[in-house]
Parts: C-alpha cells; structure tokens; sequence
C-alpha cells in the first residue's frame, strides 16, 4: 500500500514539474506585454485569446507530455497497480487541464485534446511501461 502511494505521488509530482518546466519555455518564448501581470485574469484572459499558437501548443505538449512521464514514473515504481496509477495520474493531468480552463478561457483547439491527449499518453506510459518490466521466468 505505501508503494502504491509512493507511485502516485512521485507520478503527480513528476507530471507537475514537466507541465511547470514547459509553462516556464512557453512564457519565457513568449513573455506576456509589458504591463500584464499574471494574478490579473482579465488581463491574462484577453492574452490567451490572442496568444500565439505556439505558446498555448507548448502549453498542450506540457500537459500531454507530463501525463505521460508522470504515469510511466508511478507504473514502474508500482509494477502491481502500473494501469491503475499510471491512468490516475492522467485523470489528475485532465483535471487540472479542467481547473485552468475554468479560471482562463482557452481556444476549444487546446482544451480538447487538453482532456483527451493526457489520457491517452498516460494509456502510452502504461504500455511503455510493460515493455520495460523484466518478465519473471515460469519457473522462478
């Protein structure tokens, strides 16, 4: 039981810090105008809506790619429970995909496959996963 808490939470947390890691690229690619701050949600708001396509799509391959090594990292660490916590950490992905998109209107083009492609990647991690478990001999 502790592995499987273990897992989960190094999963979450490794999710978190990828997702953290291509927000920072994506804002540091394409700062916000000069006199926007980031705890005024209007501001940020009308920022999103005229965002350039490349920084909410880095933004996307965060959110996908943090799925996926946040699930691959919580399914090697609890081989037992691996589709279980590999598929809850891309839920945990989703639902924060789901709480941002609440607080800042996004394009339907990135809130989409923001909730379907950290699903999916976190299904891939499983699979990758598997493949990477040694197998136990039958006789062992």
């Amino acid at each position: 039981m502790l592995r499987t808490i273990l897992a989960l939470v190094a999963g979450v947390v490794t999710a978190m810090l990828t997702i953290m890691v291509c927000e920072y690229v994506s804002h540091a690619l394409h700062p916000l105008p000069a006199g926007v701050s980031s705890s005024d949600m209007q501001a940020m708001a009308a920022y999103a809506a005229s965002a350039p396509p490349a920084a909410l799509g880095l933004v996307l391959f965060g959110w996908t790619l943090g799925a996926f090594d946040g699930a691959l990292v919580a399914a090697l660490v609890a081989p037992a429970r691996a589709r279980l916590l590999a598929m809850v950490v891309g839920a945990v992905v989703v639902l924060g995909v789901v709480a941002n998109a609440m607080m800042l209107p996004q394009p339907p083009w990135m809130t989409a496959p923001g909730v379907l492609l950290p699903l999916a990647a976190a299904h891939a991690a499983w699979l990758l996963a598997r493949q990477l478990r040694p197998r136990r001999s039958a006789g062992a």
